[in-house]
């Protein structure tokens, strides 16, 4: 998940606190530009107010102030939200105050003189996290409904394997590779797997190895001691540290350098990790899933991925389909996210329309759920009637005409070559959706339109995943339209 992920979702909020007029104006000015809404606080006191009237994502906070100290306004922050992430800025951090602001649960710290960027990492990753947790709760809720983990994935045959692997592997320790585009649920599927393992009360530690800096990865994994490196004041837990009895999720693997995938190799082989500045190594025991949307065996053949590592990691291999492959499950998603977002965003919206829901299906969805997701909610925010209408959803859906990338694929075939048969299936399965939405979703009509028998238009439907009970009163239509659904068989 990136920043642009979480920026596309409600715009978090940061409360800063610090007797410093410079620092809480700089905080503002810089987090407000990388797309958050902030508050400031000059004290204590008037954090407390603003806590007990105001929900924050994450509040960063000066350890020393005139008054009640930083520490005390985790505690509030964490009485009045449990959720809530804290980050605190010291200078004067002891061990005492840290293992004090560890119990309280704070989620991370900096120390002052801080670089911007190392906070800007701080952040990310504490509402990151707090997002994933937020996604937990959500799935551990929906557990058992109608889809299997709810409807968040889907019904479609390609989830049911993945539902079954999940349910299989989830009471074993071991490693778990999961692989699939960005925004088909490798994050979600990793949550399934913690907390439907022994280990689920135990601690979920997630690492974006995408988002960290070179100079912060040996801490960022294995922890530092205090004097370590220049601005080590204090000893600093790593992620496998923090994960211990738990589980390690590794996002976006294939972004490690190779430096540190030679020290990722040794902590997952030998079971222990050295903190920098240590001079002993710790006992650990946590599980390892690691995802990507890279091909890591091409990275191995390329040199840019240990082969030792690759197969370390890739003990039992997940793959999540792509959205594309799975089109009976739109309509599954698209409501769940309807209902989700008209909640959220208290909406009288009861329904997505028929020529909505065509367009729905037919688009491709490079973006995956996620993609899906984003979508709804803009149909939902737009929508002025009690119906999604096209009107309401991005113009790259409405575009008539042949789609995109059948026409790129007719004009010139790829270097590497093409499935014939999955290509045409595509063009057919597109042309489908394009003659409902051009005859409003009468599906007689439709196959008149195409010139094929209305039992073979309904096959195609069903092979498609184009079907629904909900268009069934359409084929009502068929008498009274005046065509034989036995002419034109093919």
């Amino acid at each position: 998940m990136t920043l642009t992920d979480l920026n596309h979702m409600a715009k978090p909020k940061i409360l800063v606190v610090d007797d410093e007029l410079s620092l809480r104006e700089f905080l503002q000015i810089f987090f407000e530009k990388e797309g958050y809404h902030v508050e400031k606080a000059e004290n204590a006191k008037v954090a407390f107010q603003k806590l007990q009237t105001h929900s924050y994502d994450l509040v960063i906070t000066d350890l020393k102030m005139p008054g009640a100290s930083g520490i005390e306004v985790l505690r509030y922050a964490k009485e009045k939200n449990p959720d809530a992430a804290v980050v605190l800025i010291t200078a004067y951090a002891t061990p005492e105050s840290l293992k004090e602001a560890l119990d309280l649960g704070v989620t991370d710290y900096v120390n002052k003189p801080f670089r911007v960027e190392d906070l800007k990492h701080v952040v990310h990753s504490a509402l990151e996290k707090q997002t994933l947790v937020r996604e937990n709760i959500q799935l551990k809720a929906e557990l058992g409904s109608r889809y299997g983990f709810a409807n968040i994935f889907g019904a479609h045959p390609a989830m049911r394997e993945v539902y079954e692997l999940i349910k299989r592997v989830s009471d074993t320790r071991s490693n778990i590779l999961i692989l699939g585009e960005t925004g088909t649920g490798k994050e979600l599927a990793a949550n399934a797997i913690h907390f439907n393992s022994p280990r689920s009360s135990e601690p979920f530690a997630v690492v974006n190895c995408a988002a960290i800096p070179d100079t912060l990865w040996e801490s960022e994994l294995f922890g530092h001691k205090k004097g370590a490196f220049t601005g080590a004041i204090a000893d600093k837990c790593g992620q496998f540290t923090m994960a211990n009895k738990g589980t390690l999720f590794l996002d976006e693997i294939g972004e490690i350098p190779l430096l540190i995938q030679v020290k990722l190799l040794r902590a997952i082989q030998e079971r222990k990790v050295r903190a920098i500045g240590s001079v002993s190594d710790e006992t650990i025991d946590v599980r390892i899933i690691a995802a990507t949307n890279r091909n890591l065996e091409k990275m191995v053949a390329n040199g840019e991925f240990r082969e030792d590592l690759y197969y370390r990691l890739n003990v039992i291999a997940i793959r999540m389909p792509p959205l594309r492959d799975r089109a009976s499950d739109i309509p599954i998603l698209a409501n769940y996210f309807l209902e989700k977002f008209t909640t959220e965003i208290n909406r009288d919206i009861r329904k997505i329309s028929t020529e909505a829901m065509n367009l729905l299906r037919q688009y491709r969805y490079p973006g995956n759920v996620r993609e899906l997701e984003n979508i709804i909610e803009r149909g939902v925010t737009l929508e002025l009637s009690n119906v999604v209408l096209p009107e309401s959803l991005p113009p790259r859906l409405r575009k008539t005409g042949m789609p995109t990338d059948i026409a790129s694929t007719v004009a010139q075939i790829p270097f590497e070559g093409l499935d014939l048969e999955k290509a045409l299936e595509d063009f057919e399965r597109q042309l489908i959706s394009k003659a409902l939405i051009q005859t409003k979703g009468v599906k007689n009509k439709a196959a008149r339109l195409l010139k094929v028998s209305f039992r073979s238009f309904r096959y195609r439907l069903q092979k498609y995943g184009l079907d629904s009970d909900a268009d069934a009163e359409n084929e009502m239509d068929e008498g009274n339209d005046g065509w034989n659904q036995n002419q034109g068989n093919t």
